[in-house]
């Protein structure tokens, strides 16, 4: 296993009202259009499952596999060329604020591990910015 960590992001939000907005993914919607259309196509949703478009890899599906309310949300690939899972992770800071960092965990070959790797690295990094900036309230 080959294991990736986002930095940590802060969030002017509490603990509660980010896991609350993260735990179902229908609250997709209210962010919908602030997520680049160059970089992730067809992106449909329900409570527990999240599925887009990405060049140059295809189809990815992420379904969650676990909720530790308020603190944590695993994921797990249904449909991707490599393994993996997403664990988003949210501690409090304050009452109105909490820090959050991503990590993936993924199956990778020695032969693959060099090619994806750094984009593995920069999307989770893209990811981990675009979770901190969105409204949770």
């Amino acid at each position: 296993m080959t294991q990736f960590e986002s930095g940590i992001k802060m969030i002017p939000y509490s603990q509660e009202q980010v896991y609350g907005k993260l735990s179902d993914l229908n609250n997709l919607e209210a962010v919908k259009d602030r997520i680049p259309t160059d970089k992730v196509q067809d992106l449909q949703f329900d409570a527990d499952t999240v599925s887009f478009s990405v060049s140059p890899v295809g189809r990815l599906s992420l379904r969650i596999v676990n909720r530790e309310a308020p603190k944590c949300i695993k994921f797990e690939a249904v449909n991707s060329p490599l393994p993996f899972n997403l664990w988003i992770q949210l501690l409090p800071v304050t009452e109105n604020e909490c820090k959050m960092k991503l990590t993936i965990k993924a199956e990778i070959n020695m032969f693959l591990k060099g090619m994806v790797s750094k984009p593995m690295q920069d999307g989770l990094e893209k990811l981990a910015d675009m979770l901190a900036i969105i409204p949770y309230n």
